[in-house]
């Protein structure tokens, strides 16, 4: 029989308030805490903060970049590629794989949730959630307050427009906005 922090990241139906998976985001919570009191130019003591959330390997380098206030549910569910930068006020709730390629951008306030509920009532009161990995390729740029919902794919070199909000797969080399967000344009 599965656990649920592997019903979680195979994208069945889990139980949220398990033990295991609780424990395992209040430790990402008191990172993130620790994170967002951390003096922005205290690059090392940053640079160690985001090491641990994102459970790197002490062998891994990184250059990725958050700025605080940033929060997410486990930290070990966010892969990131080189030029990655987070801006003020970014959430991601990483109970699926959430990656990055190289050299993405998320302006403040994004909002990336692979995690989500049941529409009948009694499952969603229940505690019943589900998650679904969200994969945004390199080269993107997510402008000011998108959000990203669960099981999306963004193509490489795709713009998200300040305040869109993307349900479906994005095709690479586009402008897209909205809500849903839609193309818009090619990128040359």
């Amino acid at each position: 029989m599965k656990t649920e922090k592997e019903k979680m990241l195979t994208g069945d139906i889990y139980q949220a308030f398990d033990p295991e998976l609780v424990a395992e985001r209040e430790r990402a919570k008191a990172i993130c805490f620790t994170l967002n009191q951390t003096c922005p130019t205290d690059r090392e003591g940053r640079q160690t903060l985001i090491h641990q959330l994102l459970a790197l390997e002490e062998t891994v380098e990184t250059d990725a970049w958050i700025e605080s206030p940033f929060n997410c549910d486990y930290g070990y569910n966010i892969k990131v590629g080189k030029g990655f930068y987070a801006n003020h006020g970014c959430t991601i709730l990483d109970g699926a794989p959430v990656t990055f390629g190289d050299d993405c951008l998320l302006a403040p306030s994004v909002v990336i949730a692979t995690a989500g509920h049941p529409l009948n009532p009694t499952e969603r009161a229940s505690g019943d959630e589900f998650a679904k990995a969200i994969t945004i390729g390199n080269c993107v740029w997510l402008g000011a307050n998108v959000t990203v919902c669960p099981g999306v794919t963004i193509g490489d070199n795709v713009v998200v427009g300040a305040g869109s909000v993307v349900t479906k797969d994005l095709p690479a080399n586009t402008v897209c906005v909205g809500a849903p967000a839609k193309p818009v344009r090619a990128i040359d």
